[in-house]
């Protein structure tokens, strides 16, 4: 997991669904990792948070897959140059393959500490390439980035971006004016603060949503046989 840091920024310790917590939890310690450094990823101490009944309702604005009459989402906020978002992002796409029952949902969080030059552009391109191409366009441009980047900020965007805003059969022009007048910039500071709300302290965060307003936390790139598990116990709760 990469890490986020802003400031004194601190978060409530609150129990949402404490049953769910606790058997969760295990799974919630799982492969939580910190920053870079040296060119590797380093272990931490997972905190225990929760604070995820903040989390932004689902709306029409939210990038879906899977099923739409799903009882449990998993809502995900991403930075499309982490490396352990791009090992997440597949285990999602195998969870998807895996399972009928459940959506998921793509929210940003481009972390500027540690990705400057690329993470936040990208997120925003994402969200003009929905605008013009629609929801199988962002999902076309999504996969791809996270397929080819090399993550941490090493990704060659002026070569990448224009490929998959091709992949994604949006015009190359239009796409250039709506990153340019920066009306995306805003949602996705939206989705970094909702993020930072829910408990979010690196990426992947992800909030486990059931349909009757019941939320549980999965920090970190979980293995599809974790996910699996807190999914289910989102469903016994239903």
């Amino acid at each position: 997991m990469q890490k986020y840091t802003r400031g004194n920024y601190a978060t409530p310790a609150s129990i949402v669904i404490a049953g769910v917590l606790i058997a969760g939890a295990l799974f919630f310690a799982l492969g939580n990792q910190a920053p870079i450094s040296g060119g590797q990823p380093v272990q931490q101490q997972p905190t225990a948070i929760d604070t995820t009944d903040q989390i932004r309702p689902l709306s029409n604005e939210d990038h879906r897959k899977g099923n739409p009459n799903a009882k449990v989402t998993i809502v995900e906020y991403s930075d499309f140059e982490c490396p352990f978002c791009k090992r997440f992002h597949d285990t999602m796409n195998q969870v998807l393959e895996d399972r009928d029952d459940i959506a998921w949902v793509f929210r940003h969080f481009p972390l500027d500490q540690l990705h400057p030059r690329n993470a936040r552009r990208v997120a925003v391109a994402s969200e003009c390439v929905n605008e013009l191409g629609g929801e199988d366009a962002f999902w076309i441009f999504t996969d791809g980035f996270f397929e080819v980047t090399p993550s941490n900020d090493r990704t060659d965007i002026s070569t990448v971006i224009p490929n998959l805003v091709a992949k994604a059969g949006v015009n190359e022009t239009a796409f250039n004016t709506c990153v340019a007048s920066g009306k995306y910039d805003q949602h996705v500071q939206d989705d970094v603060d909702d993020a930072i709300a829910t408990g979010g302290q690196g990426t992947p965060w992800s909030v486990i949503f059931g349909e009757n307003g019941d939320t549980l936390p999965l920090s970190g790139a979980q293995p599809v046989g974790a996910v699996m598990q807190l999914v289910e116990i989102m469903l016994k709760s239903q």
